[in-house]
């Protein structure tokens, strides 16, 4: 049995899974590896961990793909590796379920931050199962999102970025917290939540752009008003 928090740590080259392996256990955690995405699915069903670090450049099963399958049946956080650095690909995979996206090579201060923030992200929404706030209801366990009891299907990134906007309800989040809540502690880029607001936006305000739940703070941040 495992007593401290368990990574999941998937990915195909020997070397970098030794080196990363070495690093979490040198953080305190313990690691569970698997080299391919079959492999990390069956370690899955044995025993879900606190968090899963996936290689996208998987030898079977497509990264964007094991995301899917993971995060249909699974709440726990899930960081990607990848050494592709286009948006494009940094989109797929967040809305794929991911919540955060690291670009090889990456260092090893940098990564073992996004897994704290990962780690916390899970904790917390473990310990809310329900928020409900007005006419609105989040289940956060099954991902789904009422209101006043009709379901809006939200991408995963759209519900992760609602959730901290309505788990701080009338508070103004400040960019940087929302960037890092959503896409990891370094992400810088602010225009990921233009993006996104107005992807949330089109589905939850009757004229998107006179929005009265979803409002923005110029040059600071958003805040949720129920």
């Amino acid at each position: 049995m495992f007593s401290r928090p368990v990574v999941l740590l998937v990915e195909d080259d020997r070397d970098m899974r030794g080196v990363l392996r070495l690093a979490l256990r040198g953080r305190g955690y313990d690691v569970v590896e698997a080299s391919n995405g079959s492999q990390a699915l069956t370690k899955l069903r044995e025993a879900p961990p606190s968090l899963m670090i996936l290689d996208l450049g998987l030898p079977d099963i497509d990264g964007i793909d094991v995301t899917l399958m993971v995060r249909h049946r699974y709440e726990l956080p899930i960081i990607v590796l990848s050494g592709c650095s286009e948006e494009s690909q940094q989109i797929r995979a967040l809305d794929a379920g991911a919540n955060d996206y690291v670009t090889k090579p990456f260092r090893e201060g940098e990564l073992m931050a996004r897994v704290r923030t990962a780690l916390r992200y899970g904790a917390r929404t473990r310990a809310q199962d329900t928020l409900e706030v007005g006419n609105l209801r989040m289940d956060t366990l099954g991902r789904r999102l009422f209101v006043e009891g009709v379901e809006i299907v939200l991408s995963p990134t759209e519900f992760k970025l609602l959730h901290v906007l309505v788990s701080q309800v009338g508070r103004v989040v400040l960019h940087g917290q929302l960037l890092a809540e959503v896409w990891g502690a370094d992400c810088k880029e602010i225009q990921y939540l233009r993006v996104y607001m107005r992807q949330l936006r089109s589905k939850l305000e009757g004229d998107p752009a006179r929005p009265r739940r979803l409002l923005t703070v110029l040059g600071v941040g958003y805040r949720f008003i129920p």
